[in-house]
């Protein structure tokens, strides 16, 4: 397998920040290229991300994905570039359009135009990258300007997108430097990677120079029912639960009935209802969950889809630290 592999992990999972740093070095160790963590509502998670590259040499260091509502323009670029000389040059920053839920129940903010704001944000962030100002007239925001006390950056970290329809990921081709999809088939992933190809063609680029990173989440166990109860449990969750964008998003790849399902029996809070509505079938195609043998496979045939450049593995709900280290030990050596 010739994809790189990243280790997403939650930040729920630790008692303290320093457990992500201990994860990571785990993840170094074993031999992961890259660990992520993601943001809603619980920490900030610069302190937890800047420890884990502190106390790594060569691993890289991402979060995914941030929201543009949450923090100004001028400070995101202000993070993004903090965190790349804390981890000398391997960050890569994440953002996304984010959802009306963290948007208006956290951040009580106005869940209004996400795709522009998301592009005008990047926008503003490679102001200060390259020209050491948020200084920006656009349709959302304008900014004066002052200059960013630094200036201008000699290596600025690329920017990745984690989105889901046709146009916001025509978006991230042209604007962002990588993409982090979730909750894609196989032949999901193959049609919306057309998309992301078309938004590389408009700003000049090709594919080859984003950095493709799907996120997938699974669990691997001798016990495989095990692994595969857990793993349904969580992806149905996912889908009815997470608001609208991840359900839509699979009802859109050939499963509505099983999300329409899956979202009735959340209208009723019933989780078991939840998972026993997502057959074998559709698990089968959103997650790696089961023997290590079976999670290996799983975990190389999504690599060798073509413009796919690495594999971000992450957990399922509910897993044991010797669970983690199986699922770890089972995938790592494909790289």
């Amino acid at each position: 397998m010739t994809a790189e592999l990243d280790l997403l992990v939650q930040l729920g999972d630790y008692d303290r920040p320093q457990g992500v740093a201990e994860r990571a070095v785990q993840a170094e160790a074993l031999g992961f290229d890259r660990i992520t963590v993601g943001e809603t509502t619980g920490w900030n998670i610069v302190p937890p991300l800047t420890l884990a590259a502190d106390r790594t040499d060569e691993l890289g260091i991402s979060n995914d994905v941030i929201s543009p509502y949450g923090r100004s323009p001028a400070m995101l670029a202000q993070t993004a570039l903090t965190m790349q000389d804390a981890a000398d040059g391997r960050f890569r920053f994440g953002i996304g359009p984010s959802s009306p839920a963290i948007t208006e129940r956290w951040h009580g903010k106005e869940f209004d135009r996400p795709l522009r704001r998301t592009r005008e944000v990047i926008e503003i962030m490679r102001g200060v990258y390259d020209e050491g100002t948020p200084a920006y007239e656009g349709e959302i925001f304008e900014i004066p300007g002052l200059n960013y006390e630094r200036g201008p950056h000699e290596n600025p970290p690329s920017i990745d997108l984690g989105t889901l329809g046709p146009k916001a990921t025509e978006m991230a081709g042209r604007f962002g430097d990588g993409w982090t999809p979730q909750l894609f088939t196989k032949d999901g992933l193959r049609d919306r990677l057309a998309d992301l190809e078309r938004g590389a063609d408009l700003a000049g680029k090709d594919l080859s120079d984003l950095r493709v990173a799907p996120i997938v989440r699974g669990m691997a166990s001798e016990d495989r029912e095990k692994a595969r109860e857990k793993a349904r449990s969580t992806i149905a969750f996912m889908l009815g639960a997470y608001g609208p964008y991840y359900g839509n998003s699979v009802a859109e790849q050939g499963y509505p009935e099983v999300v329409e399902e899956i979202r009735a029996a959340w209208d009723e809070r019933d989780t078991d209802a939840m998972a026993a509505a997502l057959p074998d079938e559709v698990l089968d195609e959103l997650a790696p969950a089961g023997t290590p043998e079976e999670v290996r496979e799983w975990v190389t045939d999504y690599a060798e889809i073509d413009g796919v450049d690495a594999v971000r593995v992450g957990f399922v709900d509910g897993l044991s630290e010797e669970d983690k280290r199986t699922t770890m030990e089972a995938v790592v050596g494909l790289a």
